[in-house]
């Protein structure tokens, strides 16, 4: 019997649904747009927020780098993808109220 040993470092890339290509002009998540704890959206380096499915649409249009698309609960979202960085992870970026953009 072959033992195979797996990669842990291929998890994460395993976990997503699909990795789209960045666009030469793809802007990156800035921050999290949270309400009640929950990420509702993303703001963008170029200053734009925008809510999870559009940040999902935009991110499978290569507008926006480093991200995966990932699923949950029948829902999308976008997750980092492993650069060996930890300080551009989505879960290190800062967090911004829901309700600033009301």
């Amino acid at each position: 019997m072959e033992n195979k040993t797996h990669d842990a470092s291929a998890l994460p890339l395993m976990a997503m649904k699909e990795i789209p290509q960045p666009n030469a002009n793809a802007v990156e998540i800035a921050a999290l747009v949270k309400e009640s704890g929950r990420v509702v959206g993303y703001q963008l380096s170029n200053g734009r927020i925008v809510d999870k499915e559009e940040g999902v649409a935009l991110a499978r249009q290569g507008g926006i780098r480093g991200v995966g698309i990932s699923e949950r609960d029948g829902g999308e979202y976008l997750k980092s993808v492993p650069d060996g960085t930890e300080g551009n992870n989505l879960n290190n970026l800062p967090a911004i109220s829901a309700e600033e953009f009301r």
